[in-house]
């Protein structure tokens, strides 16, 4: 009768909710109130019945409210706006953290809590409410605002920093220290997560949601962008992530296709049905004793939340560059406590290191912040006028100068070398990351039970074998493009270090380039060693395997490459084909420069083209692309003249698109 008991729950939380958001649109009160007040009528303390029968079940349904709304929250938000107020949301999120964290640590210390109670009550209280801000923003019509993009931005950096925060509590809690290996640890692990899911989701969801788009069935949309969701928002949980920030990180690449808004109307009803039950969970979790009995430390805490998070969220963002009204609207929408914060004291009491009655205090302060947070949203105006009337003219412009200066810094023009040397840093950054979480994604199947294969192989060793080859099939495309770029920006930042046009000699240049050659394949190296014996267990079973494995890409090296080329590619037209993204891209450097690749090839004795000047080359006209270097016996010559002539064994750097480069390669490997 279990279904019969989950019925019977729904139908009393959905019909009190009902009563209480009506109640509170008559009012003109946040909807969130009527279903934290809902919670609380139903909730397990309060006389004089219980009338739920299975709490359990419901707050695995507010779970699923949780997941939905950040969801959403990533299908509106791309990730190039992250990028755009990145600079003040990380400036912003981690100011709050720390002084929260430190001012949380010293109220607790005055209410003579012990240590342990003390630390943890500094980390609930440093960690806004992801799913209340959203609901809250959502309900005022200010998602689109430009302040609430920098909330945002806050927020998913503050899940970031959430997640690093909960392995130091826990490392804490156990040994009494914290360790900079674990933090180096928990950052490295986070930004391969976010690769992983992000790049191959950008390469093939976009296609996937197209494809689904020919059924014209709105159904098999809804379905299939909640089965990605939830889907992600496991694996972030198994890997020890929390699930908003899995479902935030697949909404956002969902974000990115055609079918966004069709998405959007489709989700938002389950959506709002599921984070009701949400916010009513929160209000179950009220216990009206503990509230008498910590009345005085629930009060000064939530004071100490709303003043404190308004003054350091405001201050980090108008350092960040952003004028006083933005600033103030994202100290205002940041001013709560919530779900992270309840998963932070109950990590406490399972470790048993801090004391029962954080919990509830937890829970107190949270609803007491939420409750204020839609007026301290709408009050932000006002309190930005009085500003306005109140302060000083000097300091205002003060204010104002700073905020211009700070928005000027970076509009500066790089060099296309720079800019191209840039993009292959990232470029080589993404393909390390890759490599990591392939590597580490055959780890975890070599150690599943060997009941996965054929009796006659099944071995640890066979095990071990099968799933390192696998590894290595999957990144052999990332090793070898990364190698072609390493080769391109040797040539790069050879002329950056010591250009041509500083009259100096060209053995500088040279030796800068293949020391960075050198360093880079060392590095590359080490890598895959540490990596391949996380799998094999040593060095030497890798030796045998890594030759094979090597003389294999050698061979089959072209079609590697084209693969890679492809993914390479479809991620590019991924993020280039939407108008919105087109629109904010911006135009340092025309289409062919910020698109553009390089490849290094070697010109054969019997090419074509030897003894002919670069003009009488057809390249150009033919292929599109340019021949921006030669290296000649050792020397390079960079941005080479039109009356430069290709002789036999001139090694030629080519700049063009990753589709014209192929037709180039053909056209100068042309025999007489």
């Amino acid at each position: 009768m279990h279904h019969a008991d989950l019925l019977h729950d729904l139908a009393i939380v959905m019909l009190i909710a009902g009563v209480t958001t009506i109640l509170c649109h008559r009012f003109k009160q946040p909807v969130a109130l009527g279903y934290i007040l809902a919670g609380l009528i139903i909730g397990p303390y309060t006389p004089p019945f219980e009338l739920v029968q299975n709490e359990e079940s419901i707050k695995t349904l507010g779970e699923m409210g949780v997941v939905l709304l950040m969801f959403s929250l990533g299908l509106e938000f791309s990730l190039r706006k992250l990028t755009k107020v990145g600079m003040a949301a990380f400036v912003a999120a981690l100011l709050e953290i720390i002084m929260m964290m430190w001012l949380g640590y010293e109220m607790g210390r005055i209410f003579g809590w012990n240590v342990m109670d003390s630390v943890f009550l500094g980390a609930m209280l440093s960690i806004s409410s992801t799913t209340i801000i959203v609901k809250a923003l959502a309900e005022l019509g200010k998602t689109k605002e430009p302040f609430a993009e920098i909330i945002f931005g806050i927020l998913v950096i503050e899940d970031m920093l959430a997640i690093i925060l909960l392995a130091l509590l826990s490392g804490f809690a156990q040994s009494g220290t914290v360790s900079v290996g674990m933090v180096g640890w928990e950052v490295g692990k986070l930004a391969v997560f976010f690769v992983v899911i992000l790049i191959p989701g950008f390469i093939g969801v976009p296609r996937l949601f197209d494809y689904i788009s020919k059924f014209k069935s709105d159904e098999m949309l809804l379905i299939a962008s909640l089965g990605l969701c939830f889907g992600i928002a496991l694996v972030a949980t198994i890997l020890g992530y929390s699930v908003a920030l899995g479902a935030f990180l697949i909404g956002a690449v969902i974000a990115e296709s055609r079918q966004l808004h069709k998405i959007e109307g489709l989700i938002a009803p389950v959506r709002d049905m599921f984070s009701a039950i949400f916010f009513v969970t929160i209000g179950m979790l009220i216990v009206p004793h503990m509230l008498w009995e910590y009345f005085w430390p629930i009060l000064i805490l939530s004071l100490l939340v709303i003043i404190g998070k308004v003054l350091t969220c405001s201050f980090g963002a108008f350092i960040g560059g952003k004028n006083l009204h933005t600033s103030l609207c994202v100290g205002m929408g940041l001013a709560q406590i919530g779900e992270f914060s309840f998963i932070i004291a109950t990590l406490g009491v399972t470790l048993k290191v801090t004391s029962e009655f954080l919990y509830p205090i937890a829970v107190a302060v949270s609803v007491i912040t939420t409750l204020v947070t839609p007026y301290l949203i709408r009050g932000t105006d006002p309190i930005v006028g009085y500003l306005d009337r109140s302060l000083p003219r000097p300091m205002l412009q003060a204010l104002s100068v700073y905020t211009t200066w700070i928005g000027s810094l970076g509009k500066g023009t790089p060099s296309p070398h720079v800019l191209l040397v840039r993009r292959m840093g990232w470029q080589l950054l993404i393909n390390v990351l890759l490599t990591v979480g392939v590597f580490a994604f055959f780890a975890w199947i070599a150690n599943l039970p060997n009941t996965i294969l054929p009796k006659p192989i099944r071995s640890d060793v066979v095990m071990d074998i099968l799933s390192w080859l696998g590894a290595v099939l999957f990144t052999s495309p990332i090793y070898l493009a990364s190698a072609r770029k390493i080769q391109a920006m040797s040539t790069l930042i050879a002329e950056i270090c010591v250009p041509v046009a500083s009259g100096r000699g060209g053995s500088a240049r040279m030796v800068i380039g293949q020391v960075f050659v050198l360093a880079s394949f060392a590095v590359m190296t080490f890598l895959t060693i540490l990596l391949s014996t996380a799998i094999l267990g040593s060095f030497m079973a890798m030796v045998p395997l890594l030759l094979l494995v090597t003389l294999v890409a050698f061979l089959f090296r072209s079609m590697l490459i084209r693969i890679y080329s492809r993914a390479e590619m479809a991620l590019v037209e991924t993020l280039a084909e939407l108008p919105r993204l087109a629109a904010d891209e911006p135009k340092v450097l025309p289409d062919l420069l910020r698109e553009a690749e390089l490849e290094t090839i070697e010109i054969q004795p019997g090419s074509t083209f030897v003894e002919q000047k670069l003009r009488e080359i057809p390249l150009r006209m033919q292929t599109g692309t340019s021949i921006v270097a030669i290296e000649r016996a050792g020397q390079r010559i960079i941005n080479p003249n039109s009356d430069e002539v290709l002789l036999p064994g001139d090694r030629v750097l080519l700049l063009g698109h990753a589709d014209q480069l192929p037709g180039a390669r053909d056209l100068l490997a042309t025999i007489k």
